[in-house]
């Protein structure tokens, strides 16, 4: 695990940014297609905000997501809100290299089966995403993995939802083996509340969710607040 210490949020997302476009720039030289799945949160959004339409050949690029919350269009607890707002309305990515977690259809689970397949399509067999990004709760969950949760035993499919709601939202999410499986993990950890758990984290405590990502191709971008404990 490359762990990268910065001096503060904002230069964590500006760090990250930047390594998303070496990222994006080998991976396009390499195999023609970029192909980044992205989590919420304010430093993410923050770092998607120092990328503008110079920096990558965007026709290139796809972009998915991590995890989603079950809510209605344009709600402010859909990742996808923010990700538009940040990123997709300013950036020119064909809109069908844009894609969202289905998370407003009827049958949720045939919904997630209907993503993995996508994945399939777009990141290959077994899917392979170039980037994977991830940030973690002060419960040391990540994407939406959950703890207690059944879908952290998930290893048959790469997409699935929670089994019950978490802070008042069931999810839809990328599961361990697509995250494992992806090129680089892109981890970004800010605040003093992440400290104990970027400690965890490091040491691959596996009693937390996030410690079960593999840490061989993990890059972690934090600042020195999250960094205090290591």
């Amino acid at each position: 695990m490359d762990i990268r210490i910065m001096d503060d949020a904002g230069a964590v997302a500006r760090e990250a940014a930047r390594f998303l476009v070496d990222e994006a720039r080998a991976a396009i030289a390499a195999r023609k297609r970029f192909s980044l799945a992205l989590s919420g949160g304010s430093t993410p959004w923050r770092m998607l905000g120092f990328l503008d339409s110079g920096d990558l050949p965007w026709e290139a690029v796809e972009l998915f997501q991590v995890d989603e919350r079950v809510a209605p269009a344009g709600s402010e607890e859909r990742n996808l809100t923010h990700l538009q707002a940040s990123l997709v309305c300013r950036v020119p990515v064909p809109g069908d290299q844009v894609h969202a977690m289905p998370v407003e259809a009827p049958d949720l689970d045939a919904a997630a089966r209907a993503y993995a397949a996508l994945l399939a399509a777009r990141a290959g067999r077994p899917a392979t995403l170039d980037v994977v990004h991830l940030g973690m709760g002060g419960d040391g969950h990540t994407a939406s993995l959950v703890p207690g949760d059944a879908v952290l035993e998930v290893s048959d499919t790469d997409v699935a939802m929670t089994a019950a709601p978490y802070q008042g939202c069931r999810r839809m999410t990328l599961t361990y083996p697509a995250l494992n499986r992806a090129r680089t993990v892109l981890w970004l950890l800010t605040g003093a509340g992440k400290a104990e758990m970027l400690r965890r984290l490091r040491d691959g405590d596996a009693s937390i969710p996030a410690g079960r990502v593999s840490r061989d191709r993990a890059v972690v971008f934090a600042d020195r607040d999250a960094a205090a404990s290591l």
